[in-house]
């Protein structure tokens, strides 16, 4: 869809079409605010003035300033109108001859006796007397009735009272004032003795507290001599700390020896000599045979290039040096030995200071777990202390404010009687009924118009739907005068008429549909029942054969068939008898050398398969070849499925669809529909469109003033009945 640009002129059409939602509504409203208005009782308000203000200062600096506190004053004003307030004006006036009598005639007018007043009784005020429901509903009149309005930007209040009387107005506001400075004084007195007595018990109860407290912390100091520990606590952190520091070095040493060792025992399993260790080699002894083995072998070789193997220096060099070699394998062995000694003591020095930590650890969790008994004691006095030493003081601040007054309240004006009544006030009224009355019957009418989803506008309906719209056939009233006439005769009766016109348009429409040429099988449906399709099909039939063109109208409504009705042949035979293989005559004479048609025949059980079938189809081309139009007439689409199936044969199908009646999800439903058949939808006809009503552009259609017919859905159920 297409986003369009809204123009006055569309306001103008909604507001034309249901101009008559408007008028009722502006109407109703009116008259009823106009009813209200001059048979309201005459009300006199008299008004008071207040200065209200809080006594306590907050200072910035050497100024001054009263904090903002919007619940203070809201606070205030709900005294103002609180019961016991209320209940003071009553004691103060009940003896008053003005106030006494006007309750009493308030009663008596409305018919309840003095005890009764025109409200009814409170539920539950059964159980009281007379005098007392009296007293409590005259308090509720004058609550009811006090009105209070703070003046913008300063602490002034006023306070107002209607009343039928304009004297008691002013005696009521006014007492109504001094019951509340009174009320104050005596709320305040009331609060300052019950906190006092309250703080009295809790200094009381807060004293047993500390002292229970102080002992109890003075008995837990001397059971775990908390003096020494004091000291410990001191201590033991730093021990924990060398003590870590030596355990984590001892580890290092003992893995280190560890390591040695483990390569030791490895090159002893697999034979392989231990001097090539760096800590066995780096030893002074091992170092120094090494190095005279070295120098022996080199004096072995020399003498036996000299000397054979049994020479006494062969045999003596030979024997020097296995002995340094043997010396070599002891001197090893020590090193090894002193290795595993050096393991086993890192060992135990380990296990010794992992000992020590852990009793050390032991030690501090004992001494900590006693500190945080201690601290939770001693926090708990400071505590008791506190809060003591603050009621304490708040007690004694409670007794030198208790005669003090933390809301300052004057009465600035009294109130004088007034002179005319305050309500009602017509001319506001019928200014506020007239503006009420239009725009609410204007958003009314908006209302109404946005919830109508039916198509009513040829611009709507082809934005919405996708398709033209062919034409638009008026809304004909039926003329009580002329029982006789016929709706679907209308063209041959009245071919002046606007509805001629209408499907002249329609025609016209239909031709230039295709710039190829025009279709000559047309079928006419709508998507529900009683849309007017079988009179636009039969006056379509007739305006296409006043062209001088030969055109066919066939019934294919198989269910509910009229058109045999309609020009008064019979039915005995026709399109069902011949797709059931008759050969009867079933094309019958039209009310135009032009025009002939072919009825529905009785009706059989199996429409949509006989509409559907091959013989159909023959009939169907034989007739487009014989006429220059066939017209098909036939049931709603989403009814039945035989529009579907007649769709597809045909050149074109139009869609009728009545005006503020058909909703676009049934057209829509119905075009997917058909559009997922491949059927060519030649456009839409709106149906029944009263321009009178509608809004739109189509006045020009009641240039003949004299055409009040009846619609196509009124004759179709007048001949149901």
């Amino acid at each position: 869809m297409q986003t369009q640009e809204i123009h006055l002129r569309d306001y103008y059409r909604v507001l034309k079409k249901r101009r008559y939602v408007v008028y009722t509504f502006f109407s109703i409203t009116l008259a009823l605010v106009v009813l209200f208005t001059f048979t309201a009782t005459p009300l006199f308000m008299a008004d008071t003035r207040l200065l209200i203000e809080k006594t306590e200062q907050y200072t910035i600096s050497e100024f001054g300033f009263t904090a903002h506190d919007p619940e203070f004053y809201a606070t205030q004003y709900k005294l103002i109108k609180s019961r016991p307030v209320a209940e003071k004006v009553y004691k103060a006036l009940k003896g008053d001859a003005l106030f006494s009598g006007h309750f009493e005639e308030i009663a008596e007018s409305e018919g309840k006796g003095a005890f009764g007043l025109f409200r009814g009784d409170d539920a539950g005020s059964n159980e009281l007397d007379p005098e007392s429901k009296k007293r409590n509903l005259i308090i509720d009149m004058i609550l009811e009735n006090i009105i209070v309005r703070p003046e913008v930007d300063t602490k002034l209040v006023t306070v107002s009272y209607y009343s039928r009387d304009p004297e008691l107005a002013r005696l009521v506001v006014n007492e109504v004032a001094n019951a509340y400075i009174e009320a104050l004084f005596e709320l305040r007195m009331d609060s300052s003795q019950r906190a006092l007595q309250w703080m009295s018990r809790k200094v009381d109860e807060e004293r047993e507290n500390l002292d229970e407290s102080e002992t109890s912390l003075q008995q837990y100091m001397k059971e775990n001599d908390i003096v020494t520990l004091e000291d410990r606590i001191a201590i033991v952190p730093q021990k924990l700390i060398e003590l870590s520091t030596q355990l984590t070095r001892a580890e290092t040493k003992r893995k280190e020896f560890e390591t040695l060792y483990s390569k030791i025992r490895s090159l002893r399993a697999s034979g392989k000599d231990l001097d090539s260790l760096p800590a066995i080699a780096s030893d002074k002894t091992v170092s120094s045979l090494r190095g005279q083995i070295l120098k022996g072998d080199q004096r072995t070789i020399e003498l036996s290039k000299k000397y054979g193997r049994k020479h006494p220096v062969m045999i003596e060099s030979i024997e020097d040096l296995e002995q340094l070699k043997k010396k070599k394998v002891q001197e090893i062995g020590r090193v090894v030995e002193s290795i595993k000694n050096e393991y086993d003591l890192s060992l135990s020095n380990e296990q010794n200071l992992s000992r020590q930590l852990s009793e050390a650890k032991l030690e501090a969790h004992g001494i900590s777990e006693k500190f945080v008994h201690y601290n939770a004691l001693n926090r708990e006095v400071e505590t008791n202390r506190q809060i003591f030493e603050s009621l304490l003081k708040r007690m004694r601040e409670e007794s030198i404010e208790e005669e003090g007054q933390t809301v300052n309240v004057m009465l600035v004006e009294m109130a004088r009687t007034p002179k005319k009544p305050e309500k009602p006030r017509k001319a506001l009224n019928l200014l506020a009924g007239l503006f009420m009355g239009i725009f609410g019957g204007i958003l009314l009418a908006f209302f109404f118009e946005y919830f109508d989803n039916t198509v009513k506008a040829a611009e709507d309906a082809e934005t919405k739907l996708g398709i033209p719209v062919l034409g638009m056939v008026s809304y004909l009233k039926w003329d009580q005068k002329d029982h006789e006439r016929v709706i679907e005769r209308i063209v041959l009766e009245e071919p002046r008429s606007t509805f001629t016109e209408n499907y002249k348009a329609l025609r016209t429409a239909i031709m230039l549909s295709s710039t190829d040429s025009t279709p000559k099988s047309i079928l006419v449906t709508s998507m529900l029942p009683a849309e007017g399709k079988t009179s636009t099909a039969v006056n379509l039939a007739l305006v296409i054969a006043q062209s001088v063109n030969k055109v066919l109208l066939v019934d294919t409504d198989l269910r509910k068939p009229r058109i045999h009705n309609i020009f008064g042949i019979s039915n005995k035979s026709g399109l069902s008898t011949y797709l059931v293989g008759s050969n009867a005559k079933i094309i019958k004479e039209g009310p135009n050398p032009n025009i002939n048609i072919v009825p529905s025949g009785p009706l059989p059980p199996n429409p949509s398969e006989l509409l559907g079938s091959e013989k159909f189809v023959r009939f169907l081309n034989s007739m487009k070849e014989r006429y220059d139009v066939v017209i098909f007439d036939s049931p709603p689409v989403l009814t039945v499925t035989d529009s579907l199936v007649l769709s597809k044969y045909m050149d074109g199908t139009i869609i009728v669809a009545r005006a503020a009646k058909t909703p676009y999800e049934a057209v829509q439903k119905g075009l997917r529909l058909i559009n997922d058949l491949g059927s060519n939808v030649l456009g839409l006809l709106i149906n029944a469109i009263d321009a009178r009503k509608g809004g739109y552009y189509y006045d020009y259609y009641y240039y003949h003033k004299y055409d009040y017919y009846y619609t196509a859905e009124e004759d179709e159920d007048k001949e149901q009945e």
